[in-house]
């Protein structure tokens, strides 16, 4: 099925401006399905060359259920089609660009019964788009007070669609938490005193210490902040704002204007108390930073064991023992920028437990850069491509074996006779998609030796490489001559592996 953007581009024909618009009515159109109990439908003219335009038929768009009672819908309406007989009170307010209001008998996908529909044209910068359809089932039940008040503030709105005026361009919507009608409503009039409250708006007033009757009083004379709604006023736009007392309560309020003619004559108030999910949202606030402390400590307490090794090295006569204990420190300060970039990543949807393997691949290849005794003929480092981001249980393995990789070429590439034209180089390539991350290392150097088999290497460096890659990342490793291209005609490795513990590959399970 096609989604509604796809259907109002390519069945209605909406511009950019259009589809914009249009999902702007979809971040708001609840609150109308809401206060109306009622389906609200979007419905647009098939735009078509092959369709007559002035009675052409109409197709569903895309439509919201009430939150506040059953639905008439319990199959999908969106691609459904209509000619303009079979929704008249459609093509009406289509064609007289007027609010129209009507009763019609439910169809064959209803049960028995009327339906009490209003339609208005839907509008943008003076543009037709299509007609915003309220249907609700018709009952011999007498409403009470907050049915009807709840009505008349949906026809408000549906009248403000008609008007070109709802919904509101520009205004910004809550991020998290926003209000809606069964959460509470205060009706306001045009001085901005209440005459309606529904019973959960006097109990969210009640959490935040408001125990006073808000009935025909402003709500600064509660002793609440007003001041997002004399803005809402004031801009003829809808306004948000959290209300707190102290840390343990915090209500969020909405203030939607009812405008007639351009010209704010009242107003509604959503609240919610949003107390929990503050609450919740602080105490992962403090986990990610309590993850990140731990980070930054695993990080120190690697570097004082890499200290207290460098000062063993330095009272080990044999040259022997003193490379061993240096090949474990760089091992261990793989380790420890893995930790220093998980403890330092700043992204907004970084979870303290994944990090850009790009910000720990520089820093290794500088530390070995660095760690270089040469510097009339230095090696010149490249890195390409991006890892994304990795897990902890990815990035430490992946860290070791990069080291040992990059350091082996240092080691063994480049021999005192070997001086490749355009100086001595090493490029690492990293190549991702959703489920898999490809590694390369390649030099111009001597190349490997003849009859290497990497599977076969006895040296301890490659020993880790092999164990790490095939065991801890599940991948697999090759060592070839070159890469392929005459630019590093050298050694290339590659190792590729699942970028996540669920995409390994799974044998068949055992008996």
């Amino acid at each position: 099925m096609a989604s509604p953007v796809e259907l109002a581009r390519h069945v209605a024909g909406f511009d950019s401006d259009g589809v914009r618009h249009m999902q702007r009515l979809f971040r708001t159109w609840s609150l109308i399905a809401d206060l109306a109990l009622a389906d609200v439908l979007l419905l647009a003219p098939v735009a078509s060359p092959n369709v007559d335009s002035d009675d052409p038929p109409f197709i569903v768009l895309a439509n919201v259920r009430p939150s506040t009672s059953p639905t008439l819908y319990t199959h999908d309406p969106i691609g459904d089609r209509h000619r303009p007989d079979n929704r008249p009170l459609v093509a009406d307010a289509w064609r007289n660009e007027e609010l129209v209001q009507g009763r019609v008998a439910f169809g064959p996908h209803f049960p028995e019964g009327e339906a009490d529909i209003l339609a208005a044209p839907f509008w943008f910068e003076g543009h037709k788009l299509g007609v915003v359809l309220r249907e609700r089932k018709v009952t011999q039940r007498q409403q009470i007070q907050l049915e009807t008040t709840y009505n008349a503030l949906a026809d408000r709105l549906l009248q403000m669609v008609s008007d070109g005026i709802f919904p509101f361009v520009g205004s910004g919507d809550p991020q998290y938490g926003a209000p809606r009608v069964g959460d509470g409503v205060l009706v306001l009039d045009a001085d901005r005193r209440v005459t309606f409250q529904s019973p959960n708006a006097v109990s969210a007033l009640h959490r935040l210490g408001i125990h006073r009757s808000p009935a025909g009083q402003r709500l600064a004379d509660i002793g609440l902040d007003d001041s997002f709604v004399r803005s809402a006023f004031a801009l003829c736009k809808g306004v948000t704002q959290e209300l707190e007392r102290g840390d343990e309560v915090t209500v969020t309020s909405r203030c939607i204007p009812l405008l007639e003619k351009g010209v704010v004559d009242g107003a509604f108030v959503l609240v919610r108390d949003i107390s929990e999910l503050k609450r919740r949202d602080r105490l992962l606030l403090s986990k990610d930073a309590t993850i990140r402390e731990i980070h930054h400590r695993v990080k120190n307490n690697l570097q004082t064991i890499s200290s207290l090794l460098r000062l063993q090295a330095r009272r080990v006569e044999s040259e022997e023992g003193r490379a061993a204990l240096d090949e474990s420190v760089r091992r261990i300060a793989a380790i420890a920028i893995v930790h220093e970039t998980l403890a330092n990543d700043a992204a907004e949807d970084a979870s303290g437990d994944d990090a850009p393997f790009l910000d720990v691949a520089k820093p290794l290849v500088r530390m070995i850069e660095e760690g270089l005794g040469s510097r009339d003929d230095p090696i010149r480092f490249e890195i390409t491509g991006d890892a994304g981001r990795l897990p902890l249980i990815r990035s430490i393995p992946l860290a070791v074996v990069l080291t040992e990789l990059i350091q082996n070429v240092v080691d063994h590439a480049f021999p005192d006779h070997v001086h490749p034209d355009g100086g001595r180089r090493v490029r690492v390539d990293f190549d991702t998609d959703d489920h898999e991350l490809r590694v390369s290392v390649s030099d111009n150097g001597q190349g490997p030796p003849e009859g290497f088999d990497f599977a076969e290497a006895r040296g301890l460096g490659l020993t880790l490489v092999n164990t790490f890659v095939t065991t801890e990342l599940s991948g697999s490793i090759t060592m070839t001559d070159g890469d392929g291209t005459d630019e590093l005609p050298g050694t290339t490795t590659q190792l590729s592996f699942p970028r996540t513990w669920e995409d390994r590959v799974v044998g068949p399970a055992l008996d």
